[in-house]
């Protein structure tokens, strides 16, 4: 009864920095307003030097926490486990407040194998990556999950991607490292995916040969379109929104805190997701 009583009255937060522009609690909120929990959803703008402290001070009414810049790493030694796809990217974007644990979970794999799949784009066998940090680690391993065993890391500082071409190795996926002017160079691939803060110009064009053959997933969305979709756009390129990983991961964040599982689907799933598509379309 206890426990019944605790996930009644259940709090949760996303954690981040910038994080006022979140619509992580417009997803949320439709999705337990759907299930009939009334649980409460919050920001809090947060770094790495005070999260430990803040984790420290949640009592047993907190459920749960989403996790974004700068923060998937940097939780990791304060979590008591976590999945494997949190092990193997080096990140976890969820925290389940679990029976006095904190279990970390990774969702943004696949938040990004749902959107790509969602939107026709079922698998690639080469790929550009763009950005080096800890989404580009998930948005690796979603790549090899469709069937990549070539990447092209793209990053402003070329020695910055070593933890990526290890990440292939382990991957079975060839992870090939340039600077981002390369990106005017290569002619072909079936699959971009853009891991780089939204607005942020990157001061190079892709060829027209790569937005001719290769979709472009920019996981920004804030603002939109980026200076990179638009120019996909503007060549008559494939363009997958940024909103469509941010929805797909926070399905399987609420799978995580209402069912303990990000892999068990909901009751009526298919009206929750169309709930959080509708809170944030």
């Amino acid at each position: 009864m206890a426990d019944r009583v605790r996930r009644l009255h259940a709090r949760l937060a996303v954690l981040g920095s910038p994080i006022s522009h979140s619509k992580s609690p417009a997803l949320h909120r439709a999705a337990y307003n759907r299930l009939g929990l009334p649980w409460q959803y919050s920001t809090v703008e947060m770094d790495g030097a005070r999260l430990g402290e803040f984790l420290g001070g949640l009592d047993a009414s907190w459920r749960g926490l989403s996790l974004t810049m700068p923060l998937k790493q940097e939780v990791l030694p304060l979590l008591d486990s976590i999945d494997e796809v949190a092990a193997i990217t080096g990140a976890a974007n969820t925290v389940l407040c679990d029976a006095g644990t904190r279990r970390g979970f990774n969702t943004d794999v696949g938040g990004i194998v749902r959107t790509l799949r969602e939107a026709g784009v079922h698998e690639a066998s080469c790929g550009v990556l763009l950005g080096g940090g800890a989404t580009a680690a998930s948005a690796l391993v979603a790549m090899s999950q469709l069937g990549a065993r070539e990447v092209q890391v793209l990053v402003r500082r070329p020695g910055s991607a070593a933890s990526l071409v290890e990440l292939g190795s382990r991957l079975g996926v060839r992870v090939d490292v340039g600077g981002l002017a390369e990106l005017a160079t290569i002619d072909r691939a079936d699959l971009v995916v853009s891991t780089v803060p939204g607005g942020t110009d990157l001061g190079v064009a892709a060829s027209a040969g790569l937005i001719a053959t290769a979709t472009l997933l920019d996981v920004a969305y804030d603002p939109w379109p980026t200076p990179l979709a638009a120019g996909w756009i503007a060549g008559g390129g494939a363009v997958v929104h940024g909103l469509g990983m941010l929805l797909h991961q926070a399905l399987l964040q609420v799978r995580t805190f209402v069912n303990g599982d990000p892999n068990e689907p909901l009751d009526d799933e298919d009206a929750v997701l169309a709930d959080m598509r509708a809170a944030v379309a």
